[in-house]
């Protein structure tokens, strides 16, 4: 492990951070394909920064867990994952992600969905429960071409008590999620129900695959580590922001790392919606999961685009980061990767609102790559974008290490 303390990476290590940074593949691998969270972290680059910093057995935590890359990958390195998020959709997802399936459980949900053609059969009658329509869950998704899926999407989760166990059931649903999210997200025309079943067959069996190799790598993990912590995760549907408070994440804090990407200040993503025909946003992601949302888009990302808010970014930004501090120690490596909107401006009242709440930026050796030496990524395939003086530039991303202030004994 490096001394990454006193800033001190080696020359292979740097090397093979550019390589993580400039990683052109789309996000895959393990579980991460399992939903398409919005702005995910690059697994390469969490990959990268977990095995330099930290060893089999320690403690990762991420603070803004989203998708749960920096959870799937930390498991999957043999070391233990902590995470909170104010989605209960992100808290939902990543804890798919990071629960195995046992060998019968595997076989089971393979059988379960063998009938999905029968289960999924149009002319069979649903019993739907009014509150979900009531509160707006199926708003924008009962159009002639919507439907066929959405019908198809209550079908499916009439039959899931028939599954075992709720690990079971999570699963059922998280394939359910990621088939509806390429039937309806963002797409102008929607397919059509045998279509939607076909994918849905296929979706189950490349996730059935997925999980189970992943959960063969924690396997290995606990089998062959010599230390007495085996690889494990947990996430929780919580604020940051008091999170010093919660018992059951600080009786195993302080982090060795903290791993995460808050949001970004004046970037617009949709965190917690899905747009179908022509852009109508729809809380389905919700109903699927089987969880509540009810808030509007600022309260997933400290405010939103508007230049009134700019100033509750940096509000709630102190505020979470306070919390953050209060849970590590001067050993603890605090990693982010961080987009903006205007880099020039904000990026410096960014590291301000840290270095007030306690937090001190390190560099890592010598990182001539970029004009300020830190690390920065162009975000392949992103759809927001920054301005970089006058000229509009494709999306960016830049890694921040912190570490605590040392405290005065004098």
């Amino acid at each position: 492990m490096v001394q990454a303390m006193n800033g001190i990476v080696d020359v292979n290590a740097i090397d093979s951070l550019a390589h993580a940074l400039n990683d052109p593949s789309t996000v895959g691998g393990w579980t991460h394909n399992f939903y398409r969270y919005p702005a995910r972290l690059s697994p390469a680059l969490a990959r990268w920064i977990i095995e330099t910093f930290t060893e089999p057995g320690d403690v990762v935590f991420d603070p803004f867990v989203g998708g749960g890359t920096t959870l799937v990958e930390a498991t999957a390195a043999g070391r233990r994952a902590l995470g909170v998020d104010i989605n209960s959709l992100a808290v939902f997802v990543s804890r798919v992600k990071t629960q195995p399936l046992s060998k019968a459980q595997i076989a089971r949900l393979r059988s379960w969905s063998d009938d999905l053609p029968s289960r999924l059969n149009l002319e069979r009658s649903v019993i739907r429960d009014p509150w979900w329509t009531s509160h707006g869950y199926h708003r924008n998704t009962t159009g002639r071409s919507c439907w066929p899926i959405r019908k198809s999407i209550e079908l499916f989760l009439q039959d899931l008590p028939s599954l075992r166990t709720k690990k079971e059931q999570d699963f059922a649903r998280c394939v359910l999620l990621k088939t509806a999210q390429w039937a309806l997200d963002a797409k102008e025309g929607v397919p059509k129900a045998g279509e939607f079943r076909a994918m849905l067959r296929s979706t189950f069996m490349e996730m059935l695959e997925d999980v189970q190799a992943y959960g063969e790598e924690i396997e290995n993990w606990s089998d062959a580590s010599s230390c007495e912590e085996t690889p494990s995760s947990k996430c929780l549907h919580r604020s940051v922001i008091g999170l010093e408070n919660e018992r059951r994440l600080t009786k195993v804090l302080p982090p060795r790392l903290v791993l995460t990407s808050p949001p970004y200040p004046g970037v617009h993503i949709l965190y917690h919606r899905w747009q179908v025909a022509g852009r109508k946003e729809t809380p389905l992601p919700f109903f699927i999961a089987g969880c509540l949302d009810g808030e509007g888009a600022a309260h997933y990302t400290f405010g939103d685009r508007k230049s009134h808010l700019k100033e509750k970014y940096f509000d709630q930004l102190e505020k979470t980061f306070s919390s953050i501090c209060q849970v590590i120690d001067e050993t603890t490596i605090v990693a982010q990767i961080v987009g903006f909107s205007s880099p020039e401006s904000q990026l410096p009242r960014y590291l301000d609102t840290l270095q007030k709440v306690g937090l001190e930026e390190f560099r890592i050796g010598d990182y001539s790559k970029s004009s300020d030496g830190r690390p920065w990524r162009q975000v392949p395939n992103r759809k927001w974008y920054v301005r970089c003086g006058s000229v509009a530039a494709a999306a960016s991303e830049v890694v921040l290490f912190h570490c605590k202030k040392a405290v005065s004994r004098e």
